[in-house]
């Protein structure tokens, strides 16, 4: 058998597999990367230089793309962390626990654009008895039974609550509810935001804002402990 012979029963998959061996070899026969052809999904057929072009265009938008969203994310996590700086300022700013709660319930209202917002506070607070997003439930009430679990963890969560937990914290106003955030502040209580859009908070989303805007309210309400 000679090596022609051999050369011609040579399989499509040997081929690929030796090329993907030696990805230079091309470099040494350009005049034969400038002659293959490679099939479109539409259209004619291109060159293999055109087409590891074109895929080198796409990888090109893809990147572009990328980058675009990370700028956008970067940009949107400035904005945060200066809103949860501000709100942070305001809360130590207040001079009794009703107007720490005031401007806690007022920002996540007006600067993070919650549809509702619901606080559910272990202690009495007074001035606040006729506020419909404030309500007192000692820590031991049996109607806090469901969220036991939480509050050992004490870790903020996102997306939709058990109609009962969305029950307690919204009232009549539960039904408007398609997802929520909401903080978890052991000793202190419960901070609910709440949004019409069943995709504004998901399972998932980062946290740390959350995080730190609970830790915030905590801090405020201790001084007056």
């Amino acid at each position: 058998m000679d090596f022609n012979d051999t050369t011609e029963k040579l399989g499509a998959h040997e081929v690929a597999a030796w090329l993907r061996r030696h990805p230079t070899f091309l470099q040494q026969f350009p005049d034969l990367a400038l002659t293959l052809v490679v099939p479109r999904d539409n259209g004619p057929t291109a060159s293999l230089a055109s087409y590891q072009l074109d895929i080198l265009r796409e990888k090109n938008r893809e990147l572009t793309k990328r980058l675009h969203e990370l700028f956008g994310n970067a940009q949107e996590n400035e904005r945060l962390a200066v809103r949860t700086h501000q709100l942070t300022l305001a809360l130590l700013k207040q001079a009794s626990a009703a107007d720490t709660l005031r401007a806690m319930a007022a920002a996540l209202a007006e600067d993070f654009h919650g549809d509702l917002v619901r606080i559910v506070g272990f202690r009495a607070v007074d001035g606040l008895a006729d506020v419909e997003w404030f309500q007192h439930l000692p820590e031991d009430s049996p109607r806090l039974d469901g969220f036991r679990d939480l509050l050992a963890a004490g870790e903020p969560i996102c997306g939709r609550l058990h109609p009962d937990k969305t029950a307690l914290l919204y009232g009549a106003r539960a039904d408007d509810v398609q997802s929520s955030a909401l903080l978890v502040l052991p000793g202190v209580g419960l901070v609910a935001i709440g949004s019409r859009d069943p995709n504004r908070f998901f399972p998932g989303m980062g946290t740390l804002f959350l995080r730190m805007m609970g830790e915030a309210l905590a801090a405020g309400l201790q001084r007056f402990a």
